[in-house]
């Protein structure tokens, strides 16, 4: 089937006329007015930013004795969110870099999108450690530059390598991101009439003409940032699993964190991404191009990983029992049978038992039950951290000093506010650019590249 052949295939809604190029399809989010939908959803995610806004001034204003956190459990919802959130953005680069070295031509439809996903979820990451300090108008010591006290950062400290890990995965992302949207740039600048619209794409295009030349350089340079890329998904996460693993408290003193912590990330990221292209594919009648084929691949690679957690959550009971050290064992015994067991058995449930249902065809092809799926899966990985935090520093080596935690209006209000903040980026990022490659999709359809015999 030809090129031209396959976009007068491609139908929209009913009522409306047969959209007659894959650059007429990827661009009309971006050619037309917001509906009332927009309106009402940025409405939504606006309001709950608000309620995250009202929390951080609470806090600036008083301190962070309104968050719940107690002694022994000085961390709690701020580590909770953090970690949380750096989990949601590995599976943009996963899917764009690992994808992309291995050729994986299902990742078109979805690779744009997942870049940006992970770009705001790493911003809404970012906010934690500095707010969590509790003084944010000192946060410039966590960089170490020179000054006159001769004041350094703690090399030695797993917070100042999350400074670090963070900062360079936001920005090799942030470069990856935009390198692949150079094509889509040059493409929208050819089609717009708008002067202004034309300049601005015409400076982020940096001169692209589509000539042989620059696609040579172009697939290069993607080719080697996503080279570079790929050990960022396994470093940064196993960076912030240095947070608890390098301490001596029971729970968090293990050597199994790193790889668990990947996992997990993927693991939570794939479920935040589907969540959110259910509804994309929907709203802008992309069924076409993010197919259920390629929503059953992400299905597939979800089950491989909530697998994976769940191993990783019986082997931490077989290592604490084989360890033969009281308090790992107590630890892990009151994890699931203790005060929080309402919460770790929240966990297990949505990360390990609802992904097996992806073992069924049926199931993994069906959008409304996989939409289902991945939300408990979300709501699995919060509890996941919320666990290895809480658990851990409510009930350490002194009974005297045991103490339950409770979150607070506050707490809640700033987890409110990072969803609102994390989603607001998502409508804005619709309505500004390509959700999806336009380059990308275009050379993959049947007939693209008839030479090639598609590869």
């Amino acid at each position: 089937m030809s090129f031209v052949d396959y976009t007068k295939e491609i139908q929209v809604v009913e009522g409306k006329q047969p959209l007659r190029t894959i650059d007429d399809i990827i661009s009309k989010p971006l050619e037309t007015k917001p509906d009332k939908k927009f309106y009402i959803a940025i409405s939504v995610t606006l309001t709950m930013l608000m309620f995250g806004v009202i929390g951080l001034g609470l806090t600036f204003w008083y301190g962070i004795g309104m968050w719940g956190n107690n002694n022994p459990v000085g961390w709690a919802y701020d580590i909770v969110n953090f970690v949380f959130w750096v989990g949601i953005g590995h599976a943009g680069t996963l899917i764009s870099a690992i994808l992309y070295l291995f050729r994986q031509k299902w990742r078109t439809g979805i690779a744009r999108f997942a870049e940006g996903m992970t770009i705001f979820a790493v911003m809404t990451a970012g906010l934690f450690p500095l707010i969590h300090v509790g003084r944010p108008w000192l946060d410039g010591y966590l960089f170490p530059y020179p000054n006159q006290h001769s004041l350094w950062v703690n090399f030695t400290s797993p917070l100042l390598w999350d400074v670090f890990a963070v900062s360079t995965y936001l920005t090799v992302s942030l470069i990856f991101w935009y390198v692949g949207l150079i094509p889509d740039f040059a493409s929208l600048r050819e089609r717009t009439a708008n002067k202004f619209k034309k300049i601005t794409y015409s400076i982020f295009s940096l001169g692209w003409r589509f000539s042989n030349r620059h696609w040579q350089h172009y697939e290069m340079v993607y080719l080697i940032l996503a080279g570079f890329a790929t050990p960022l998904v396994l470093s940064v996460h196993t960076i912030v699993s240095f947070d608890f693993a390098v301490s001596i408290l029971p729970g968090w003193h293990t050597t199994i964190f790193p790889p668990y912590f990947v996992a997990g990330a993927v693991f939570s990221g794939f479920a935040m991404v589907q969540n959110v292209l259910i509804f994309v594919r929907r709203i802008f009648n992309y069924e076409h191009i993010i197919t259920l084929n390629t929503l059953e691949k992400m299905n597939k690679i979800m089950l491989v990983t909530g697998s994976m957690v769940g191993y990783a959550y019986a082997m931490e009971f077989f290592i604490a029992w084989y360890s033969g050290v009281q308090a790992e064992q107590f630890t892990f015994f009151n994890r699931a049978l203790g005060p929080y067991a309402w919460a770790y058995w929240i966990m297990v449930t949505c990360n390990v038992v609802s992904p097996q249902l992806f073992w069924f065809k049926k199931i993994r092809r069906s959008i409304p039950i996989m939409f289902v799926v991945a939300v408990f899966v979300n709501v699995g990985m919060w509890f996941e951290r919320f666990v290895i935090v809480v658990t851990s520093l409510s009930r350490d080596y002194l009974p005297s000093s045991w103490a339950y935690y409770t979150p607070t209006l506050v707490d809640a209000m700033i987890l409110i506010g990072s969803f609102g903040f994390f989603f607001t980026w998502i409508l804005l990022f619709t309505k500004a650019l390509p959700v999806v490659s336009i380059a990308e999709v275009k050379a993959v359809v049947d007939g693209a590249q008839p030479s090639h015999k598609d590869h």
